[in-house]
């Protein structure tokens, strides 16, 4: 079922051309929220997230009606393609039921990362800083933050099957090692890995 969310951030602003766009886009139901985006709270986002099942497709105006943030976006696709939600946003080149569209999504994923280094390089300026002056910091255990996003979409891509281990690894850049490393990090069972027949 293709499921409609609409947002605008506040009450000034008018949802019809949203509406009229997703129910274009042939949506059966629609979702309707007044509510900035940096806001957390997002009443309608949260009962369209805990009434979606297997197979259904979320549709979109736009991708910034749906995430508060780049980093934001990435987890909340992340965790539709776990749960076989899609995603559409009929004004980007998104759609998570197609291969395109996963391209397109893990581009957008390494744009997080790309937001993550900077992050990174700032704290690691901050904690020589602190070194210097004799306090002690660090990183908790865990993946690097900035890896997340490449965690991501190893997940995604070891999932679907279509590439092998190697072939993985590879395209994001990575060793097959820290590869399994990120699919421990993310809970993903690893077992024979066997790529799908085309």
């Amino acid at each position: 079922m293709k499921i409609g969310y609409a947002r605008v951030s506040t009450r000034d602003q008018n949802l019809d051309y949203q509406i009229d766009g997703l129910q274009k886009a042939g949506c059966e139901r629609m979702y309707r929220e007044v509510a900035s985006g940096a806001k957390a709270e997002r009443p309608a986002l949260k009962e369209l997230l805990d009434n979606l099942r297997p197979g259904d497709v979320v549709v979109i105006w736009k991708l910034d009606r749906l995430g508060r943030s780049l980093r934001h976006l990435v987890e909340l696709v992340n965790e539709l393609m776990q749960r076989d939600v899609g995603l559409q946003s009929l004004n980007d080149p998104i759609d998570t039921t197609t291969p395109q569209g996963r391209l397109s999504f893990n581009l957008f994923a390494a744009l997080a990362e790309f937001e993550r280094d900077i992050i990174r390089e700032r704290t690691h300026a901050g904690l020589s800083a602190a070194r210097a002056r004799g306090r002690k910091g660090g990183r908790p255990k865990g993946i690097p933050q900035k890896a997340e996003a490449t965690a991501c979409a190893a997940d995604t891509l070891y999932r679907e099957r279509k590439l092998s281990v190697q072939e993985i690894a590879r395209k994001l850049g990575i060793t097959k090692s820290t590869l399994y490393s990120y699919l421990r990090h993310r809970g993903v069972p690893i077992g024979a890995y066997h790529r799908k027949q085309q």
